[in-house]
């Protein structure tokens, strides 16, 4: 949000240099001291708005930081506000040993990233098809998978699993990947194929001279270029809590799966939730913490690439 509020400034805040006023007519000083004027006060105006949505983003997370560092009694007592007085750590040690985290969170990597390479590939396959073959088969099919924007992965639970447990995947891993990408996959087609159509057809025409084939044009020249398309996929399906991101999901999980061994991180943090364990909020706080870490460090690793990805990707298309 931030970063869309920059370039909303630098769009909308004119830079005045001597060149400019000279093309306008000539100087100006009041005309000029004005226009600063205005200036300064937009930016002013615009880094306070920054301010209050960095404010918005990151206090619930501190705050859920340091509550995961009280003791139950103290969170019970105290003002909820409050620093701790006794920093305990011994939250976490049990959280993670109890909760056995170190098996979960591959678990949960394993999920989402399979998931969301498959959404990106299967989707952007589709949507390279859509935008280059306009065909009423093809405008139907599109059609269909927009339909499919709307439907959530917890709407059609009880008819996937009949019909995951008919195939006989149930209690695999294989059975809890294979409804993810289909329920991801319609907002791939969707923004693959929006991304697509605003690729020149000459880039395609000129590897279809050098002999490429549609596949080796797709990966070769199409899949690059929507680097930024496949960002705004991949945080759309993947951590996005609009779209019901795969990290977070743990109702489907929590039922294709018989095994603790096959569990997501989100499942084995509501082992932890003061309405199974109405006494131990500090423990319950802690998980919330392990399951931020993954996804924060995330979107600390690739921040640039998701900004260009999320800018370029919103644009684009």
């Amino acid at each position: 949000m931030c970063t869309i509020i920059k370039i909303i400034a630098i769009e909308i805040v004119p830079v005045y240099t001597p060149e400019v006023n000279r093309r306008n007519g000539g100087w100006n000083l009041a005309e000029i001291r004005a226009k600063d004027t205005r200036t300064i006060l937009l930016k002013i105006l615009l880094y306070i708005i920054m301010t209050v949505f960095v404010v918005l983003a990151v206090y619930p997370i501190l705050w859920l930081i340091l509550q995961s560092f009280k003791t139950s009694q103290d969170y019970l007592r105290m003002n909820k506000l409050a620093l701790p007085t006794n920093w305990y750590t011994g939250n976490y040690p049990f959280v993670w040993m109890a909760g056995h985290f170190e098996r979960l969170i591959p678990n949960s990597i394993l999920y989402t990233a399979v998931s969301v390479i498959c959404i990106i590939l299967f989707g952007f396959m589709a949507g390279f098809a859509f935008a280059r073959i306009p065909s009423r088969a093809t405008r139907f099919l599109y059609g269909s998978f927009i339909i499919g924007i709307l439907l959530s992965i917890q709407s059609l639970m009880i008819p996937l699993f009949l019909l995951i447990n008919f195939v006989g995947l149930y209690n695999t891993r294989l059975g809890v990947v294979i409804p993810y990408i289909g329920i991801g996959l319609s907002i791939g087609v969707y923004l693959g194929t929006a991304y697509m159509r605003g690729i020149p057809q000459e880039l395609v025409d000129i590897a279809r001279i050098d002999g490429a084939g549609y596949l080796k044009i797709f990966f070769l020249v199409i899949l690059p270029l929507s680097a930024p398309a496949a960002v705004t996929v991949a945080l759309l399906t993947g951590f996005s809590v609009m779209y019901g991101g795969l990290w977070n999901e743990y109702i489907f999980v929590d039922i294709i799966t018989q095994s603790n061994r096959l569990k997501s991180l989100a499942v084995g943090i509501t082992w932890f939730s003061p309405y199974w364990i109405a006494s131990y909020y500090g423990r319950h706080f802690a998980a919330l913490v392990i399951g931020l870490v993954p996804s924060a460090l995330f979107y600390f690793v690739f921040r640039k690439q998701i900004t260009k990805g999320v800018i370029g990707g919103s644009f684009s298309g």
